[in-house]
């Protein structure tokens, strides 16, 4: 019989305050996993987003391979904004590999999953599922689902603007999320369990000033729901560890990327603007697509940089053999742009670096990667470089956590995980 597998993910922890909260009591039962293996910084994707992270994490491949490359994409005719779903994925996933060797999967939260579709266990789709009908594989779980009153992510607007129902909904969610896995863990004879809480991501977004800041009148409660995830993580573990007793060396947990506290946010289609490449009429509404047909190139958040190419645009002026020096004169411009005197652009990529495979043409020409603090923004109607709205948290790339038994050697990017689950669930 195969050994079971159990893996927690904790979106957009980093490794510096999961350490911070275990070390201060406000995370004992994490901290007795590290106690008892081994935490390590993981980087993220490219760009680090939840969306390419977390493909790369289920694939075990870049977006060259599996085709996700952010939240959107663009229709080269069209210009319109499009949303990449799971059956745009273009590889198989560590749930069906592990399926052709006759293991079971219980997914539950995963993000850029929707909508949902048959894998050898079962599925609920994460961020950013709309419809849980559309949610859930196979079908006969929706039922359950909804008597539990499960709740696929908090309500982002209202908490984004209203932190006491921040707090109150992170805490409905979380809780919603435990009904649901006990129902799965229950109904589903698994050898891979896997749950993701999102919560996290969330709080930093809108509220990472009242973790850094102890003086804050947020931080009490901040402590307080990472408590109750600590919480939810000890009663998982418990219940793995008293139905099987390689517990301690099956459990995992990882983040898809780090975060950090927001000096400036750069919109670089204004930077675009500003500089010439990009021409779009003031206060339009309609995006992109009313991108003037002299435009050289523009910018879908957070930070890929694509060349209005004549061969892939329809409205495209740039040929072929001007691509080249027009992406070194854009990587140019992007290192040297600065806030204060300081540099924002840690690194600049050129696709063929960082992407290689069948889905690599459909990608970015570029992806800037921004220094902590300076957030990378793609907004078409913004017209200043440098602003701020009331997000104070960003992701990171090089500070992701993950939580094993063992230890495990060398650079570590998250898409290398797949592989070292199967070997550890297919010897």
């Amino acid at each position: 019989m195969a050994k079971r597998l159990c893996l927690v993910g904790l979106d957009g922890v980093p490794v510096g305050l999961l350490t911070r909260l275990a070390e201060s009591g406000v995370m004992p039962r994490v901290a007795e996993r590290i106690a008892a293996g081994s935490l390590r910084a993981m980087r993220a994707s490219v760009p680090e987003i939840s969306s390419v992270s977390w493909s790369s994490f289920m694939t075990g491949t870049q977006p060259g391979e599996h085709g996700i490359f952010g939240f959107t994409d663009i229709d080269p005719e069209s210009y319109e904004l499009t949303f990449p779903s799971f059956s745009q994925l273009a590889v198989p996933t560590l749930w069906d590999r592990l399926g052709k060797h006759g293991l079971v999967s219980v997914v539950l939260n995963q993000p850029a999953t929707y909508p949902a579709r048959r894998i050898p266990g079962a599925i609920v789709s994460g961020f950013v599922a709309v419809d849980l009908s559309r949610a859930v594989q196979p079908l006969h779980h929706l039922g359950p689902l909804r008597r539990l009153d499960y709740r696929i992510d908090i309500d982002t607007l209202r908490s984004r603007r209203n932190h006491d129902w921040l707090f109150r909904d992170l805490h409905r969610t979380l809780d919603s999320r435990r009904r649901a896995l006990w129902h799965l863990w229950d109904f589903v004879e698994w050898d891979f369990l896997q749950v993701v809480i999102t919560g996290t991501d969330r709080l930093y977004h809108y509220l990472w000033d009242a973790l850094e800041d102890r003086h804050h009148p947020r931080h009490e409660q901040a402590l307080q729901y990472h408590s109750a995830v600590d919480t939810f993580v000890g009663e998982i573990f418990d219940r793995f560890a008293a139905e099987d007793a390689d517990a301690e060396s099956r459990f995992w947990m990882l983040s898809d990327h780090g975060f950090c506290g927001i000096r400036q946010e750069v919109q670089l289609n204004a930077w675009l603007r500003a500089e010439g490449y990009l021409n779009l009429p003031e206060g339009g509404t309609d995006g992109l697509q009313a991108m003037d047909g002299d435009s050289t190139a523009f910018v879908l958040d957070p930070g890929r940089i694509y060349v209005h190419r004549a061969d892939r645009f329809a409205r495209g002026l740039v040929p072929a053999d001007k691509v080249q020096e027009l992406k070194r004169e854009l990587a140019d411009g992007l290192r040297g742009l600065r806030y204060d005197g300081e540099p924002i652009v840690r690194e600049v990529f050129d696709s063929a670096q960082i992407y290689q495979g069948p889905q690599a043409s459909r990608g970015p020409d570029l992806v800037a990667l921004s220094h902590p603090g300076f957030d990378l923004k793609g907004s078409p109607t913004s017209t200043e470089t440098f602003g701020r709205t009331d997000l104070v948290g960003m992701h990171t790339y090089d500070d992701a956590f993950l939580l094993t038994p063992d230890s495990i050697d060398g650079d570590l990017w998250i898409g290398d995980l797949a592989e070292i689950l199967m070997q550890e669930l297919v010897p």
